[in-house]
């Protein structure tokens, strides 16, 4: 071959200029779909960590989102109460097992919480006592608890047993025996032969009756009533606490909830 034969190299264009403009990164209708499906995932997940830094958290057993702006108080009605952005999630059943306090304290404060979670167990034996003597006591506040099973099938079972408990009237003596056992850090186990030697410890009588109906599916519908608001707002992690529609998320000095409760008792 002479040099006369040789071709010269066809000359490089940039990328952008060999595809056709739908073709290029950002540009025609499938490049703007993807850009805008950037932006809305970029919106979702800066909204997700303003709802984490404006909720009140701290230890847990995982990161749950604080307050999320999904509902205010009642809709109508003529309360004027003061209500945090979740609402009013109390119950007040007259007669619930597994509430502490008056009915119609002016401050309810609900508790979603595990029987396996080492960060609820701190809650249960140092924070929940001090409440008590100075709210419960007084008639200032009323205490829901609410199950939220996150730990597997020994969760599940242990919540089936609190109420279990419940139907005999030891639930919070359950509670007290379960979380006073649990070690500080990781998850205990709570098969149903543990669970039965809580329940004599915190004194439920009939121990044939609360075995049966701890394995028998009982309270499936009780334990899954306890989890629709949890779901609905978010509420991922354990402990977590709303007072009068106030999120605290994770276990907090009791200053934090001595000011949030103060915050809405002086509200009336």
């Amino acid at each position: 071959m002479t040099e006369d034969d040789q071709q010269p190299e066809p000359e490089q264009r940039p990328e952008s200029e060999q595809r056709p403009e739908s073709e290029q990164p950002g540009r025609g209708p499938r490049g703007r779909r993807d850009l805008l499906i950037l932006v809305a995932l970029a919106v979702v997940l800066a909204g997700l960590l303003i709802a984490v830094v404006v909720g009140r958290a701290g230890g847990g057993d995982t990161a749950a989102p604080g307050r999320d702006g999904a509902a205010g108080g009642p809709a109508t009605g003529e309360s004027t109460k003061m209500l945090g952005p979740l609402g009013d999630l109390s119950r007040r059943t007259e007669g619930d097992p597994r509430a502490l306090g008056d009915v119609d304290a002016p401050v309810t404060m609900v508790v979603f919480s595990d029987f396996r979670c080492p960060f609820c167990a701190e809650y249960t034996r140092e924070i929940e006592p001090d409440l008590v003597r100075k709210y419960v006591d007084n008639g200032l506040l009323r205490i829901e608890w609410r199950d939220q099973p996150m730990f597997g099938a020994q969760s599940e079972l242990a919540a089936r047993a609190g109420w279990a408990a419940a139907a005999q009237g030891r639930f919070w003596q359950f509670v007290e025996s379960v979380h006073g056992a649990a070690p500080a850090t990781g998850h205990p186990d709570l098969p149903i032969d543990v669970l039965v030697e809580h329940a004599e410890a915190a004194g439920v009588a009939d121990l044939d009756r609360f075995r049966r109906e701890t394995l028998d599916g009982t309270y499936d519908d009780d334990v899954a009533d306890d989890l629709a608001p949890s779901q609905k707002y978010g509420i991922i992690g354990v402990p977590a606490f709303v007072i009068d529609g106030e999120p605290i998320v994770g276990v907090r000095p009791i200053t934090t909830f001595e000011t949030v409760i103060d915050e809405y008792l002086a509200a009336g």
